[in-house]
């Protein structure tokens, strides 16, 4: 199989597309975060250190405009129970992401701050 690399500096090119949203402060850790199943918007609060409420709220609803995740509230009245979780399109990061990682462990002076 031949990789094909596309022009990613065609303003039209999709995986250039695709790599703005999802450089997107917060949305990779939030992928991570939701790996392991759904989740409280207070848990992920906790579990993203930095991200503010606000932050937290938006980012989460521009993924969910995207496609890679889904909101679902369990209880309608105060206080509500809202949950979210990776779609199947955000599950399919999973592994890209993992290649990533093994990169970064195998290149652990690959990206100096």
């Amino acid at each position: 199989m031949t990789l094909t690399i596309p022009d990613v500096l065609e303003e039209s090119c999709a995986t250039r597309q695709a790599l703005e949203r999802l450089s997107a402060k917060w949305r990779i850790l939030l992928v991570y975060a939701l790996l392991d199943g759904p989740h409280r918007h207070a848990q992920l609060r906790r579990r993203l250190p930095g991200i503010t409420q606000k932050v937290l709220t938006e980012t989460l609803r521009h993924m969910e405009a995207d496609g890679l995740v889904t909101r679902h509230v369990y209880k309608e009245s105060a206080p509500q129970h809202i949950e979210y979780a990776l779609t199947v399109l955000g599950k399919s990061l999973e592994e890209p992401l993992a290649a990533i990682c093994a990169w970064a462990i195998d290149h652990p002076k690959g990206i100096q701050p």
